[in-house]
């Protein structure tokens, strides 16, 4: 069987702690390989690696990090089919969607590439007579990661590339569930040159989690995951003195006016709902239908969603793949069982789907939910699989409204031929990403990503500008040099002149 040990120091160490965690091939439901869980003092080895490079990585030049980060991005790209055979085999979406990952992951390395426009600072010249002030951005020391398991190299990407590049150094720890595509990257950024302990990744369950939240050489926390780990990752790093940027979950919402394009909205509904089987914090989970177009959008999902093709992630026809992990898919499959007696109107059961030749993978069908009232648990609950929900209102109001009232503020869009609805709707809605006929809106790389309300605890969100100002520290130097030819100035115990 594989094993996946810990990558410390820029090389592989064996876990030591006696504890592993199995790692399932989803589309068979059989435990391929095994991953080390770090204890507490392994965490502490790792923190430790990275303590002793950020003494010189630090202070290295921004010559040598982006010299770095652009080999590394060049093997990334040349092995991006490697790192997504990786991300089926332990996630299971299928091949094509791994490799969108990786895309939008080379995206946030590509931005790293470029910090030398970001980390400029600013100057100010005779602000008072011969004194001068600039600021300067300056790393942090050794920052952490937790990224979960459904993007299991985007998310890391999201976070590692940018924090060295800045001069941190980082320890990863990705989800237990299908760790082998962190340890990769880590592979490939020591062969593009990175010097050792800038980059490590600890493999754990929640012992590691803690350690690092209480670390006191640990300075900042990135992470991404549901609501309520997010919430206590910011409560328990905060506590312990550290910067949090901690991500949530969400329940994103598609609104639908009745001058859309309603064949765009059901293709856009189906791809944005059931893509990655609904294993994403972006997938739009809920349809809020406008006024009398809710039978005719139902039907055209409906349509749609029964022609998509359930497989292997690894089978080239293959459009969904099977859930993470068989109880997950239990999960969201009671989900389901249960609409009916919440009032809803179940349009397609998914429950029951299996996939001939692999009936003990983690297969689950496509759910369609209609006429969804706001108070049912397929509503409220981030759901996390291929189940859509169908809510109607008459008014463009009352639509914004239910969707306003939600716990969760993370994406939405509106579909709309009405530029001015459009307008109103973006800046009326509470959320932090906004799509105008785009479904998933996941804002580019040099752009920054991140929700409201139960979405983020933290001020700031994750990559772009946000990225960079959470991996450094401001600092402002104020400097006056004498002129040679003027005496000292002498003593002078009044407040300061700006003239």
């Amino acid at each position: 069987m594989k094993t996946v040990n810990h990558w410390i120091g820029g090389k592989t160490v064996e876990g030591a702690s006696g504890n592993w965690g199995p790692v399932t091939d989803p589309a068979t439901g059989a435990v391929t390989t095994q991953v080390a869980l770090a204890s507490a003092e392994e965490v502490d080895s790792a923190v430790a690696a990275a303590k002793a490079a950020y003494a010189t990585w630090g202070t290295s030049s921004l010559a040598q990090r982006t010299g770095i980060l652009f080999r590394y991005r060049a093997l990334l790209d040349a092995r991006r089919d490697d790192i997504a055979a990786l991300i089926t085999a332990e996630h299971g979406k299928v091949h094509s969607d791994a490799l969108g990952e990786v895309a939008r992951g080379l995206e946030i390395v590509e931005l790293a590439c470029g910090i030398t426009t970001q980390l400029k600072g600013e100057l100010s010249t005779q602000v008072s007579s011969r004194v001068d002030v600039s600021s300067i951005r300056q790393p942090l020391g050794v920052v952490a990661g937790i990224t979960p398991f459904n993007f299991p190299a985007m998310v890391p990407m999201w976070m590692f590339p940018l924090a060295v590049a800045c001069g941190n150094t980082f320890v990863l720890k990705p989800s237990e569930k299908d760790p082998s595509a962190a340890n990769l990257l880590a592979e490939l950024a020591a062969e593009a040159g990175l010097p050792d302990g800038v980059l490590n990744v600890v493999h754990g369950d929640k012992v590691a989690v803690d350690a690092l939240l209480a670390h006191p050489d640990v300075a900042a926390v990135s992470f991404v995951g549901s609501t309520p780990i997010a919430r206590y990752i910011h409560t328990t790093a905060s506590a312990n003195g550290k910067r949090v940027q901690a991500l949530g979950g969400a329940k994103n919402h598609m609104l639908v006016l009745p001058d859309a394009d309603l064949d765009a909205a059901a293709d856009a509904a189906v791809s944005a709902a059931y893509g990655s089987a609904g294993e994403r914090c972006m997938a739009i989970s809920a349809v809020v239908a406008v006024g009398a177009i809710g039978d005719e959008l139902v039907a055209k999902i409906r349509e749609r969603a029964e022609k998509i093709k359930i497989g292997p992630g690894n089978d080239p026809a293959s459009e969904m793949g099977p859930l993470i992990t068989k109880a997950h898919r239990d999960k969201v499959a009671g989900y389901v069982t249960g609409a009916a007696a919440q009032g809803a109107e179940v349009v397609l059961d998914g429950t029951g789907h299996t996939v001939e030749g692999f009936e003990e993978g983690h297969w689950i069908g496509l759910s369609l939910l209609d006429k969804v009232s706001t108070d049912s648990d397929a509503y409220r609950d981030e759901i996390f699989g291929p189940v859509l929900v169908v809510l109607r209102t008459e008014t463009y109001e009352e639509g914004v409204d239910l969707i306003n009232a939600s716990p969760f503020g993370n994406g939405t869009a509106i579909f709309t031929r009405d530029g001015g609805a459009a307008r109103r709707f973006q800046l009326e809605i509470e959320a932090g990403m906004v799509g105008v006929n785009v479904p998933i809106p996941v804002p580019v790389g040099y752009h920054s990503f991140g929700g409201w309300k139960d979405s983020l605890f933290g001020d700031h969100h994750i990559y772009g500008n946000d990225g960079v100002h959470f991996y450094t520290r401001g600092k402002v130097v104020t400097t006056r040099w004498p002129d040679p030819s003027e005496a000292p100035a002498g003593v002078d115990l009044g407040f300061p002149r700006n003239y």
